[in-house]
């Protein structure tokens, strides 16, 4: 692929590629068909004139009948170019839509949405324009799921990190390869595949081929038949026994009918599932990789001496066979003979014994690749993030942080640097100055990092600990559950880890929220002193300036930032560049004013 400058560029020149390719490719289809329909004429025409020489209109029909069918074939491969130059055209105009913010053709996994969750529902990692749902260009149903989990458990562990990010630089380094894996991806479906229960359906299949009388007949029969014809065309026996014998093997063919016939019906949408992947198995299977976790992923597709690929068109293979044994030609010749049926019911049960135990493990592989592809076009389309440093001691430094999610002409970036414990920052401002929208921005990059992606900065470093926030904690009419008694219970989740010995990072929107301003100062007074005594670290922001006086009582371990509103000419502005010390300014009275309501009265 020719490098561009920028992602736009590559993907419009790429989308424009694919426009001339479907010019050309719509021409050749044209011109095809038109040729097929001028050789079913000149067929009939010469057969026509040539009516008379029987030798003749056979050539002409056989020959007509060969250079159709070539046609016919070469008419399919050719759209089936058209379709995949199509479906490519589509994804790249879609990343194009992506690069400006539209990530409406992606699914953002809303389901996966937990009130719950540590983190994920305070930085709106699932849902419509949330951060999946920007990264999320999986292909497959439980690729989707592997990534969402990635999102919710981030690793912990700096070398699983490591690894990780160079699995990702490889894969952003193969980008003709990723988006073939995501074009054949797009052409096979999404489907809602339980891939447990399906690799646990295997072992359903009866142990009819297991059988030793049945394993014996399906090499037996066909040796009789064999001998007798020998015998026959030497004049020892008379032609006439055969019939004995196809009336005897027929019968013995028909006894296990009802049992392949079982199987056959078993294994028909499981064969047509394995064969769906069996394209994207074999992008894995044939990627010369360099990290350890993608030549880790090839492992799994070809520890039984024949790649997964190879194994699923071999099942499709003996399923296609089996298919054929109720066909009547078969029914009354190839069964009774060869024992067609018997022979290919004991081949997909001997297929089952040696790799039904590994189809589990196949689509983990896929389901991690796929992953792992969209942390690759994640980095491919942001050319200006960086890879974070993993620290071994705890620290969270970066430089012109910013959130992947504000437009890039718009987004104002700031630093955060916390590299002891404990300690604090406490951050104050006025409404509407930029607070929230730091915390998600720390909260979003430290995800990304522990997943082994780039980051919005021009540079980080961070400790792979647990991030555990309180941003938009919600009552619950379901668990009859007030508003400040969730807070609460969050709070004491985050209490209970510290005691437990985890290591955290804690961010806190305006704690204590549901009660009234007297209790919520003292409390969060005391909770922010309690976990400075158990050694944690975090951001608190607030609209309570008290808070700011607790880098007074704990200089080495509280320091005050704040967010400025400024209010000039009757016009209120922000700079959203976060600045050390205490908020001056707030605009609660100058914003209600504003809209018509009068704090005085």
């Amino acid at each position: 692929m020719q490098i561009h400058d920028t992602p736009v560029s590559s993907y419009q020149s790429l989308a424009k590629e694919q426009e001339n390719e479907l010019q050309i490719l719509k021409r050749k289809i044209f011109r095809t068909g038109t040729l097929r329909l001028a050789v079913v004429a000149a067929v009939f025409a010469l057969a026509y004139v040539l009516w008379h020489d029987t030798a003749a209109v056979a050539s002409v029909l056989l020959s007509g009948l060969l250079l159709f069918l070539f046609l016919l074939k070469y008419h399919d491969r050719l759209y089936g170019r058209k379709n995949y130059a199509e479906t490519k055209r589509r994804y790249l105009l879609d990343e194009l839509k992506g690069l400006e913010y539209d990530f409406s053709a992606f699914d953002g996994a809303a389901h996966r949405t937990d009130h719950k969750h540590r983190f994920a529902s305070d930085l709106d990692l699932f849902g419509e324009n949330s951060l999946f749902q920007s990264v999320n260009r999986t292909v497959t149903s439980f690729g989707t799921n592997r990534l969402a989990e990635t999102f919710l458990s981030p690793l912990e562990n700096k070398e699983q990190i490591l690894r990780q990010q160079q699995a990702v630089r490889e894969l952003n380094g193969k980008y003709d390869l990723v988006l073939h894996y995501i074009i054949k991806g797009m052409l096979t479906g999404k489907d809602r595949l339980d891939t447990k229960n399906f690799s646990a359906s295997f072992s359903q299949i009866s142990s009819f081929h297991k059988s030793g009388f049945w394993n014996l007949c399906v090499y037996a029969v066909p040796a009789i038949y064999l001998a007798m014809t020998v015998l026959a065309i030497m004049d020892i026996i008379p032609s006439v026994y055969f019939w004995a014998l196809w009336a005897a093997t027929f019968t013995l063919s028909i006894i296990p009918s009802k049992k392949v016939q079982h199987i056959a019906e078993l294994f028909e949408k499981k064969t047509d599932i394995l064969r769906k992947y069996s394209a994207l198995f074999k992008i894995i299977e044939e990627g010369n990789f360099v990290s350890a976790d993608l030549n880790g992923l090839k492992s799994p597709l070809q520890s039984s001496g024949i790649a997964a690929s190879k194994a699923i068109d071999r099942l499709k293979y003996y399923y296609d066979c089996l298919g054929l044994a109720f066909s009547y030609p078969i029914l009354f010749f190839f069964n009774p003979v060869l024992m067609w049926n018997v022979k290919y019911a004991v081949k997909i049960g001997k297929w089952i014994d040696e790799y039904g135990n590994r189809i589990e493990s196949w689509f983990s592989t896929l389901a991690k690749f796929d992953s792992l592809v969209s942390l690759a076009i994640f980095a491919h389309n942001h050319p200006e993030y960086v890879y974070p440093s993993i620290a071994e001691q705890y620290t969270f430094e970066a430089k012109a942080l910013g959130h992947p999610l504000l437009h890039r002409d718009k987004c104002v970036k700031n630093g955060v640097e916390i590299n002891k414990r404990p300690f604090f920052m406490v951050v104050t401002g006025a409404n509407m100055a930029g607070k929230s929208t730091y915390l998600r921005t720390v909260g979003v990059n430290h995800t990304l990092a522990c997943i082994g992606a780039p980051v919005c900065a021009v540079e980080m470093t961070v400790f792979p600990c647990k991030l555990v926030t309180n941003l938009r904690t919600a009552d619950s009419l379901n668990d009859n559950e007030s508003y400040f008694f969730a807070e609460l219970k969050r709070l004491k989740m985050i209490i209970d880890r510290l005691h437990s010995g985890e290591t955290l990072l804690i961010i806190l929107d305006e704690i204590l929220k549901g009660t009234n301003s007297i209790d919520k100062q003292r409390g969060s007074l005391a909770l922010i002193k309690q976990l400075i005594s158990l050694n944690s670290n975090g951001i608190i922001a607030t609209h309570d300036l008290v808070l700011g006086t607790l880098e007074k009582e704990f200089p080495e371990n509280v320091k005050n930032f704040r967010f400025e509103a400024e209010i000039k000419d009757d016009n209120l502005t922000f700079s959203y560049k976060i600045q050390e010390g205490i908020a001056q300014n707030m605009n609660a009275t100058f914003l209600m004013q504003k809209m018509g309501i009068n704090p005085a009265e």
